[in-house]
This record gives structure tokens, sequence and C-alpha cells, in this order.
């Protein structure tokens, strides 16, 4: 059993692999390496699904964190948070529809909709490391 304290940098960690997942995913399909692709964007799906239930977990065991810091450094930390936010909100669906389109070989409309998700899933999985080492490490 993962204590309770260490579920912050866990959440770290599977954001940072679903970070490099998603671009391993994007090199693999700009290769025509479509079986890789696709195994590599499911172990992105499900290494985003587990950080889901990790951050449900922990934030409902300890509420909100706050950011003690004060000055330009909480205002930069609070533009990357509601970005943050705001587009994490979107990848589940996004990450759904985009998977179940490939995994149903309806490729035109995989393709049309993983422009957008890609980036987005990106960004909140990028951001989701910088948020952790703001707050837990500033």
């Amino acid at each position: 059993m993962i204590p309770l304290r260490a579920l912050p940098s866990v959440n770290a960690v599977l954001n940072a692999t679903a970070a490099v997942l998603l671009v391993t995913g994007y090199i693999l399909i700009r290769s025509r390496r479509k079986d890789a692709h696709r195994k590599v964007m499911l172990a992105a799906f499900a290494t985003s699904c587990a950080f889901l239930v990790c951050y449900l977990i922990y934030h409902f065991q300890v509420g909100s964190v706050r950011f003690a810091r004060t000055g330009t450094v909480r205002t930069v930390y609070l533009s990357i948070l509601a970005t943050h936010t705001l587009l994490a909100a979107v990848v589940p669906p996004l990450a759904i529809v985009t998977l179940s389109r490939g995994l149903a070989a309806r490729f035109d409309k995989h393709r049309r909709i993983a422009r957008w998700t890609l980036p987005i899933w990106l960004y909140v999985s990028v951001t989701g490391v910088v948020v952790y080492v703001m707050l837990y490490h500033l």
C-alpha cells in the first residue's frame, strides 16, 4: 500500500510517464508503426487513468493544498494551475473518443480529433509535473 503522503510524487511520476508515452506514440505513428503506436497510446491512457485514481484518492483524503508562496511566483503558479485544471477537464472525453475511434479503425475521424487531443493531453501531463514541483518543492 502506498502511503498517502507519497501520492503527490506518484502522481508526478504518472504524469511524466504519460507525457513520455504520448511523445513516443506520436513518433511511432509518424514512423508508420501503427501496432507499436496503438500499444503505447493504450499505455498512456492506462497511465493517465492510474493518475486519476491516485489523484482522487489523495484529494478526497487531504482536500486542496494551498500554494504558500507569494508575489510573482504565486501568479505564475496560479496561471499554470488554471490552464492545467481547465484543460484537464477535457482530456478524459477527448482521450476516450480518440482512443475509441482508433480502436474501431475509423482512422480519418481518429486523426481529426487526435490533432487536438495530443497537444492538450501532453500540456496537461507536463503542467501536472510543473504544478507538483512548484507546490511541493519551491
